[in-house]
């Protein structure tokens, strides 16, 4: 789903399969597909908004994106951990993203291969290598290979935001959430982002991913 029409489709069709989730709609307002490069970039902008706020997030990527050669694996190889964490990386995202630098270029992580699989083969293809945890891998199914039925249940702002909008006592487990979604497939991406507008609009708060 890489098009504002893709999107349009998913959200009626997703809204005409499910009528609860249309005051849902109605109070989050309109929103706009979100999409950012694939390959090792992508999962590396990813990483880096990890646990922060989108401005913090933003402002690190901005200041990482500027270093010469840190899009391409190989060259992120090469930098100087001091050089990469000087932009506002922690040690741990450093060591993240060479990890996963390191298997693209060992030829043991393909990028490229999720695009064709289903959203749990390519999750699980992803959370096989070391550094990419369930968020991260569903977040750069959503936002770099515009993956049209993934729903990530970990995101706390999603689990909140499900919660309030459909009057639950509490925000569901990550578990609930994933059973409550099912029934969402194959919209998950549209049911996502509605979410995330509903969590901005609604409840006025500012974090979530930071893509």
């Amino acid at each position: 789903m890489t098009t504002s029409d893709a999107l349009a489709r998913q959200l009626r069709a997703l809204l005409r399969r499910n009528p609860e989730l249309r005051p849902v709609a109605k109070q989050a307002g309109s929103f706009e597909i979100r999409l950012t490069p694939a390959g090792f970039s992508g999962l590396a902008r990813v990483i880096c908004g990890q646990q922060l706020s989108v401005a913090s997030a933003r402002a690190i990527w901005g200041r990482f994106e500027t270093l010469p050669g840190v899009r391409d694996p190989a060259t992120y190889l090469a930098l100087d951990e001091a050089e990469v964490r000087a932009t506002g990386f922690s040690a741990s995202k450093y060591r993240t993203c060479r990890v996963i630098a390191e298997a693209i270029v060992a030829g043991t992580l393909d990028l490229p291969r999720v695009e064709t699989m289903s959203g749990e083969d390519a999750t699980a293809y992803l959370t096989a290598h070391k550094g990419i945890g369930p968020w991260t891998a569903e977040i750069y199914l959503m936002f770099c290979t515009g993956h049209p039925d993934i729903f990530p249940v970990g995101d706390l702002a999603l689990r909140n935001a499900v919660g309030h909008a459909l009057g639950m006592s509490k925000s569901p487990t990550e578990k609930e959430l994933a059973a409550l979604t099912a029934k969402w497939a194959p919209y998950r991406h549209a049911a996502a982002l509605l979410f995330w507008k509903y969590y901005a609009a609604v409840m006025r708060k500012t974090t979530g991913t930071a893509l």
